[in-house]
């Protein structure tokens, strides 16, 4: 396969400001059931949008900060995207999600052994650092926005590791239909609670989902007296969540373990440091480039400053030389850096456009 190509810098990604809600608003307008965490609410959202801008301003972290990010258009200024990092998944409450395991069972006499798969509820992930409110306007999914949108928020952990954890995870959103029905929780959730699909999601309205899973039976669940239907759904994606799935999967993330305790959707999870992006990301000192840019051939690389408040990210062909990287003006101060400044840079490489899951 081709090296990618990204040309000139189209797209910015930045931290959420105050004037970003009726783009927030714009996004949770066209949420489907079951995406959470930007629910129709101007109060919370306003809310969210106060926690995110203090999180990126305070020195004293205490694992509840919650960092959102907006992704501008370049030539239009046009919010078209909005992605989020939640600094601990249960920094308030226990994160809940159903552990894939297999239990054998057998008999000697009976020269039989199963191999049987089970679903148990744990809060493995508690602790883990959680990425949340990926959303991209759908006149842009085919082109490198949705990328820029889910990777720069890799590098910022890891710029930043001091306030996340060495571990990163995501949910996907499960089968459901417009209706709301979803075949996971009518066989699993709604015979405990009698609450279909939509309901208990309103209940959440992005909040804590504790106080749904502390009611949970703790007994595995045994899959295979699931409905054939609700056991196909288990790790099935909804189509909105095909695309930041697919980004993930390429990140290299671990699909297969857990599952959301509500839809089935797969619960994506895996350290930092063994991301693809975290992995090949090294830091330059850029300096501004006074004439014609190099000859050297260029590829696509993401490109982060070192800030937090004032954090920027493209996605553009650069060529590095050694340990530096020659910026022109334009690109200098779209990043918010001077010469001198440091910024951390991974070339992109995603999969092939077929592999996509």
């Amino acid at each position: 396969m081709s090296k990618p190509k990204a040309g000139p810098a189209q797209f910015l990604l930045r931290p959420c400001a105050a004037d970003d809600l009726p783009a927030l608003e714009r996004f949770a307008a066209v949420s489907p059931v079951g995406i959470t965490t930007l629910p129709l609410d101007r109060a919370f959202l306003t809310d969210r949008l106060q926690r995110s801008i203090h999180s990126f301003a305070t020195e004293d972290v205490s694992g509840e900060e919650i960092y959102l990010f907006a992704l501008e258009e370049l030539a239009t200024g046009e919010v078209i995207g909005i992605s989020g990092i939640a600094a601990r998944a249960g920094f308030s409450d226990r994160f809940y999600s159903f552990r894939n395991e297999f239990v054998v069972h057998s008999s000697k006499p009976l020269g039989v052994s199963n191999r049987i798969h089970t679903l148990h509820l744990c809060h493995d992930l508690s602790d883990v650092t959680l990425l949340i409110s990926f959303h991209i306007d759908p006149a842009f999914v085919d082109t490198l926005a949705p990328q820029l949108l889910s990777r720069a928020r890799l590098l910022f952990i890891a710029q930043h590791a001091e306030r996340f954890a060495d571990r990163v995870a995501a949910e996907s959103a499960g089968l459901a239909d417009d209706s709301g029905r979803c075949p996971f929780w009518d066989a699993v959730g709604r015979r405990f609670f009698g609450m279909d699909y939509p309901t208990v999601e309103r209940l959440t309205g992005g909040r804590s989902k504790a106080f749904i899973a502390d009611l949970m039976p703790p007994s595995p669940i045994y899959v295979p007296l699931l409905p054939e239907e609700a056991q196909w759904a288990i790790g099935q994606l909804h189509p909105v969540a095909e695309l930041p799935f697919s980004i993930l999967l390429d990140e290299d993330f671990d699909t297969d373990t857990y599952v959301d305790i509500f839809d089935g959707g797969p619960t994506v999870q895996e350290r930092l440091a063994m991301l693809k992006s975290v992995s090949r990301s090294r830091l330059l000192r850029v300096d501004r480039r006074q004439g014609p840019g190099t000859t050297a051939p260029s590829r696509a690389h993401l490109i982060i400053n070192s800030k937090r408040q004032q954090f920027r990210a493209l996605l553009l062909d650069l060529a590095p030389d050694g340990e530096g990287l020659s910026l022109d003006a334009t690109t200098l101060e779209l990043l918010a850096m001077a010469p001198g400044d440091r910024a951390r840079v991974a070339e992109f490489e995603p999969a092939a456009a077929g592999d996509r899951a």
